[in-house]
């Protein structure tokens, strides 16, 4: 069986690799080509291009990288055309992957959508281009599945693939350790994992850090970077602020094991937070025109995964256009200085995650993929090591 799975975010290249893990587990002589990153390509994918290190958002930068996106369009296209790989598997980053998901389509070639756009959340007008290019959407939250069927899309609930990934991680104990024996109370700062995302927020959540620092004394941060590329961007905005700040690379989870609390930038790494029971204040900057333009789309009342899981804000948000470091500061005050009001907030996470932290959904998702596949009536011969 050869499949051709196409990641264009971090995130995405980290369920790549844990999907494709699964598949092999289940067709050990399976074949992986496609978009994405390293993690992709440390479990014997064939990239074609690694588009995660592209990884854009917002119009204008998707307009700056149309040259490249139109390139690897073509270069997709090419690909079905000569290989016809028997599945086609897209993980998030719609934009571009609807252009492969029809190509595919097009060809004759399965598609299936792991760890889909959050078109109830954006992008409602968008459900027919999932219904014509897609045989099968594999739903990673339980709403998201009942949406997707409700408009007449298949759809699989496998639940989220970010939970098996924190079931096989295993922490640094000597980070942990040197962590807990040096003074300080610490709050971890999550920056998020694109290079954009560092640069607008980081500054806003320093100025947060300082007034935290400055109304509690013992407090200390650490940074947890995505690459050194980000890393670098941190350290030279911090230059100058009198703060008890430390830089990572690669600590993600044991920064947010560390800390009391966080300060962090939207994104998935909010199932990581709430899976260690921590409290956090979500940010995300943009411009005046991208928030109005942003917000004429929201169909939701959240930004955070965890807060449209438990349908109410745990994690107190700001999306914004100015600096909220005011308010961003106050909460996590609140928390360190309050063992009241952290109680609260980690009781509430304690109960969402025994709702929906559930391992196992790359191990459903390759089922699903080798069951439909099969129902496809590919020779039996093909997949005899499926099963």
């Amino acid at each position: 069986m050869h499949y051709f799975v196409s990641a264009g975010e971090p995130s995405g290249d980290i369920h790549g690799h844990n999907l494709i893990k699964a598949l092999r587990q289940k067709d050990p002589t399976a074949r992986f080509s496609g978009f994405g990153g390293d993690q992709m390509r440390s479990v014997g994918c064939h990239l074609l291009y690694p588009l995660c290190n592209l990884s854009v958002m917002w119009f204008l930068r998707v307009f700056l990288n149309i040259i490249t996106f139109l390139r690897l369009r073509s270069q997709a296209t090419e690909f079905f055309q000569r290989e016809k790989p028997d599945a086609v598997i897209l993980i998030d980053f719609p934009g571009f992957h609807w252009h492969l998901a029809y190509r595919a389509k097009r060809e004759g070639i399965p598609v299936f959508y792991f760890v889909p756009p959050q078109l109830w959340a954006w992008g409602a007008w968008r459900v027919q281009k999932m219904k014509d290019s897609v045989d099968c959407v594999l739903s990673a939250l339980p709403f998201e599945h009942e949406w997707y069927l409700q408009n007449g899309v298949r759809s699989e609930f496998i639940g989220h693939p970010f939970y098996d990934n924190l079931e096989q991680k295993i922490l640094d104990q000597d980070f942990l350790s040197r962590q807990k024996e040096r003074p300080g109370r610490i709050v971890a700062i999550l920056p998020g994992s694109r290079t954009q995302e560092v640069t607008r927020n980081f500054s806003d959540i320093l100025d947060a850090a300082c007034r935290v620092y400055r109304e509690v004394p013992n407090t200390r941060f650490l940074v947890a970077s995505y690459n050194d590329t980000q890393a670098e961007v941190a350290r030279k905005k911090i230059i100058g602020r009198d703060l008890p700040i430390d830089v990572q690379v690669g600590r993600t989870s044991e920064i947010i094991e560390s800390a009391e609390c966080c300060i962090m930038v939207s994104g998935s790494v909010s199932l990581e937070v709430m899976y260690h029971l921590k409290p956090a204040v979500v940010v995300y900057r943009l411009s005046r025109i991208a928030l109005r333009v942003g917000k004429a789309f929201m169909k939701v009342k959240y930004i955070t995964l965890v807060n449209l899981l438990a349908r109410k804000e745990i994690f107190p948000e700001f999306l914004t256009d100015h600096n909220a470091a005011i308010e961003i500061s106050s909460i996590v005050t609140d928390w360190l200085t309050k063992p009241s009001s952290e109680n609260s907030v980690t009781t509430q996470l304690a109960a969402l995650k025994s709702e929906i932290a559930q391992s196992g959904a790359c191990d459903r998702a390759a089922n699903c993929i080798i069951g439909t596949l099969r129902e496809n009536r590919i020779p039996e011969t093909i997949i005899k090591n499926a099963a």
